[in-house]
């Protein structure tokens, strides 16, 4: 278990659980700062980074189950008892495992673009880029842009990928684990985990419309391991759900918490 590098935001109330909000495959937790922001009068929330990620410890094992236990052990360190995950693609795989393998420390549950299934997506050119960026001879953070455009053409997903690169005293570096990410890289997009039995309580999938990531067929799956499991969609966005339209999902989301929790 690893001691994860976290940001909180708002103040602990007894009365409610805290919110955990985990981020997808390369991201850090400050991809969820912009919706802590808005939730924080109303909530007490945690916002890790996972582990071989932004600031958190790296570690050779990369599954889902040492993933959920380093959060299961940040929000033991701190006090929280039950709690609401909240995650995003990667992270949202972390919180169904949370909820499957320790389902008496979860409240309820909020899963953005992803379902409890098997992904087969292609990241070999976003590994291209990474590999592509000379750090030992790069001047600037545009220069490490424009290396990395040769392998992924969209400029909105390689600054996504660039809030990994970070200088310091000896110079510029990813701060992601790059070798055990490429080499878990199929764990990651795996879902090994049984849903026998079901996890009972109140869940809330939430998927963009133009996202491929949770499609109809997928559904009998959701509902089998989340029998109470609830889809709604997000309309006009992709993957991104929370970041393409944060007033959208922190909507969505706040409808779900005044149901599941506060009534």
């Amino acid at each position: 278990m690893l001691q994860l590098h976290y940001r909180e935001y708002g103040e602990p109330d007894p009365a409610r659980p805290s919110l955990c909000l985990l981020h997808g495959l390369f991201g850090s937790g400050i991809n969820w700062h912009g919706i802590a922001r808005r939730l924080e009068r109303d909530w007490h929330l945690v916002v890790p980074d996972l582990r071989n990620h932004g600031r958190s410890p790296h570690d050779p094992q990369m599954d889902y189950p040492a993933m959920a236990e380093d959060v299961l052990g940040l929000m033991d360190r701190l006090g929280l008892g039950r709690f609401v995950p909240v995650g995003h693609s990667m992270g949202g795989k972390v919180v169904m495992t949370l909820a499957l393998r320790w389902g008496e420390q979860v409240a309820a549950l909020a899963v953005a673009d992803i379902a409890p299934v098997r992904y087969a997506h292609d990241f070999s050119a976003v590994f291209a880029a990474f590999h592509a960026v000379p750090l030992a001879r790069l001047a600037r953070r545009a220069e490490a842009d424009a290396y990395m455009a040769r392998h992924v053409s969209d400029p909105a997903v390689r600054q996504y990928l660039l809030q990994n690169l970070v200088q310091d005293r000896d110079g510029w570096h990813w701060r992601l684990n790059l070798p055990v990410l490429e080499r878990s890289i199929g764990v990651i997009g795996d879902w090994p985990l049984s849903c026998t039995p079901p996890w009972p309580g109140p869940v809330l999938f939430l998927r963009g419309e133009r996202s491929d990531y949770i499609r109809p067929e997928h559904e009998p799956r959701i509902h089998a391991c989340f029998p109470q499991a609830r889809i709604e969609t997000l309309p006009g966005v992709g993957h991104w759900v929370y970041a393409e339209d944060p007033e959208g999902f922190v909507s969505r989301l706040r409808g779900f918490l005044d149901e599941a929790i506060v009534s």
